[in-house]
Order: C-alpha cells, then sequence, then structure tokens
C-alpha cells in the first residue's frame, strides 16, 4: 500500500463509496441518486480533486435535511430550440441532474454538430472535469462555465470583499488514446480545499485568502471564523475571503463566468444579495463534435502531435516532466485505486459522525 501521511488514512474505495452511498439512503435519497452522489464524490477524491470529493458529504447531508438540495428532480426543459436548451434543475443534487443536462446536450451536439445548454437551479455539482469526461466519452469536445448563484467568497482583484464564487471552468478535449480536460476553479483555492485544510487535510498555499484589512492569510478561520475540529464549517461566519487566481486574469474570468452561467441561465449570481435562501450553480456548457466539422482526422492528428510536443518539453526539474491537462488526475487516479483514498483524520470522523448519526454502520 502507497504510504499516507501519519495523519491521513488510506481509505479502499469501495468500502468508502459504500459507505457514501449508505448514508444518502439512510437521508432519504434512493439507491440510485445515493450511488450517482457516491460515485461522483468518491471520483473526486481518486482524481485528486479533494475540495469536491467525500468531504462535502456532511454538508450536502445538512443541505438535504433543510429542504436547501431537494431528493429525486430531474433538470426539466424550460427552452428547447433544438441545437441550444434552457434547464431547470429544480434545486436537485447536482450529481443527477448536470449529468442529465450534458446528455441532452451530447445527444444535440451528436444530431445538429453543435449545442449549448443552460443549466440553473442545480444542486451543488461536484466536480466539473466529470462533465467533460462525459463529453468526451462521446467524442465531443466541451466547454463549460460555472457559477454559484447566492454564494459570495471570493474577492476581485484589487479589493476585500466577497464578490464572486469560485466559479470553476472545465475544456474537454477527445484525442484518441489522449483525452485532454482541464478542470480549475477561478478562486485561487476552491472552498472545498480551505474546508479540506480545516479538517486537517492539506494546507493552503501562501496568500490564498485575504483579511478585510488587505492583510493575507493561509488560516482557514479566515473564511470560516471559529469552528470546532469535527462539525459543520460555515463560510458566512467569517470575514474574509479567498483570492481570485491569477490577478486580474482570474478575476476577469470569474465575472464571466457569473455573465454566463448566471445571468444567462437566468439561475442569479453570487450577489448582491441572496434571496432565495439557499445556493445553487449554474453551468453554461457548450458541445462541439469534431466529425461533424469535417476536420476531425486532421484535428485529431494535428492534437496529438501538438500534445506530444508539449509534453516533450524539457522539464526545469528532471524529476518533474511537463504534464498536459488531465495527467494528474490520471497518475493520482491510478494510485488511489490500487491503494485507497487518502482522507485526513478530521474528514473521516466528520463523515463517520454523520452516519452515525443516521444509524449507518462503517464498512471499514
Amino acid at each position: 500500500m502507497a504510504e499516507a501521511p501519519a495523519d491521513q488514512l488510506r481509505i479502499p474505495t469501495p468500502a468508502l463509496t459504500a459507505l457514501v452511498s449508505d448514508i444518502f439512503v439512510a437521508a432519504g435519497c434512493d439507491a440510485a441518486e445515493s450511488g450517482r452522489i457516491a460515485t461522483h464524490l468518491v471520483g473526486a477524491n481518486l482524481a485528486g480533486h479533494d475540495s469536491h470529493g467525500v468531504v462535502r458529504v456532511p454538508r450536502y447531508v445538512e443541505w438535504l435535511e433543510a429542504g436547501f438540495v431537494v431528493k429525486g428532480q430531474d433538470a426539466e426543459v424550460v427552452t428547447d430550440g433544438g441545437a441550444f436548451a434552457v434547464l431547470d434543475g429544480k434545486w436537485g443534487f447536482g450529481q443527477t441532474v448536470a449529468p442529465q443536462a450534458v446528455a441532452l446536450g451530447i445527444a444535440r451536439a451528436q444530431q445538429h454538430g453543435v449545442c449549448v445548454t443552460a443549466l440553473r437551479n442545480a444542486g451543488h455539482i461536484g466536480r466539473v472535469g466529470d462533465y467533460a469526461e462525459q463529453a468526451i466519452a462521446a467524442g465531443l469536445i466541451s466547454i463549460h462555465f460555472v457559477n454559484v448563484a447566492g454564494s459570495v467568497l471570493v474577492a476581485p482583484f484589487g479589493g476585500v470583499e466577497r464578490r464572486f464564487s469560485t466559479n470553476p471552468v472545465s475544456i474537454g478535449v477527445p484525442l484518441p488514446g489522449k483525452p485532454l480536460v482541464l478542470d480549475f476553479a477561478t478562486s485561487l483555492v476552491a472552498e472545498g480545499k480551505v474546508l479540506v485544510a480545516s479538517s486537517g487535510g492539506k494546507k493552503l498555499p501562501e496568500g490564498a485568502l485575504i483579511e478585510p484589512d488587505g492583510r493575507l492569510s493561509t488560516d482557514p478561520h479566515t473564511l470560516y471564523g471559529p469552528y470546532e475540529a469535527v462539525g459543520p464549517r460555515n463560510p458566512s461566519n467569517g470575514k474574509g475571503a479567498i483570492r481570485a487566481f491569477g490577478e486580474h486574469k482570474g478575476s476577469g474570468l470569474a465575472f464571466m463566468c457569473e455573465m454566463l452561467a448566471g445571468c444567462l441561465t437566468a439561475g442569479g449570481t453570487s450577489g448582491p444579495v441572496n434571496e432565495r435562501g439557499r445556493i445553487a450553480n449554474g453551468m453554461l456548457s457548450v458541445f462541439i463534435s469534431p466529425k461533424h466539422f469535417g476536420t476531425q482526422a486532421e484535428f485529431e492528428r494535428m492534437g496529438l502531435v501538438y500534445a506530444d510536443w508539449i509534453a516533450e518539453t524539457q522539464p526545469a526539474n528532471p524529476a518533474e516532466p511537463v504534464l498536459l491537462p488531465g495527467d494528474p488526475e490520471n497518475q493520482r487516479r491510478a494510485d488511489r485505486t490500487a491503494h485507497g483514498v487518502p482522507l485526513p483524520a478530521e474528514t473521516w470522523s466528520n463523515i463517520l459522525a454523520t452516519a452515525t448519526r443516521l444509524g449507518v454502520k462503517s464498512p471499514v
């Protein structure tokens, strides 16, 4: 088994997936939806995106119990233009309604060559790269812009007050044998990474957070305020903010995510007020079928040649070769599938506490 830090546990993937699924069944979801949620969250951990993984289980359960997210919902098409569509997630679990929106976009792009879908009012959709991978499996290029209506976490460039959420972007490119997936938050770190750090996980990079007086911080209390080692984290209790990545560039991209995923979907933006009392994801997705463009053979040939040329770049550190988008996830997925998902002890304790409260026994 691969070695994990002393303060981390390695949980076998099947056992972790079964536990998470059982938790959501006990919380009232049906077996199919519980399985989707568990597979998606554990899949995020396997890919190394721990911020969007099982650390979110207690929070998802709290949202379900509070009525902020609704079990058993299907995305509803409210505008249908053939090669474009608007869908309403009706506050359903993102792991249910987002794949439905993506499936519609895939089917329409395979029919028309391109499709644009606008999803609104979705529960937290998790790792956006999953949806790029869903399109890649169908042979499609896809581009995804996401916002979080009602959630303010990130200060725009030059400011200290929260105005954006973490607003991720993902792009998937289906090269044969070398699928490319770009997936990142426009904040310097995702909120989930602050959540992981607050539960004993990987520490935040320097300058990830900013205090109201402009001082930079790596302390999760900047975002969450006071909290216990085991228990909920509430960003509304903190006075500071996450910073945008890349200074003005990340800040500008976050702003455009609000325009595209929030305003164009009509699902709402991060602010200035949250009239609905809960958060929801919006996602604008573009799907492109290379074969409809008549350039698929050259697209794939040129893409592979170029990708190989980039990967062959002489590295600054011989021990760290130049990687393509998706390479780090593939490497982590292989290791974690074989050796188990590494979880900080506090994260595991939080999950077990939720399981115990719901009468679920851990299989580990």
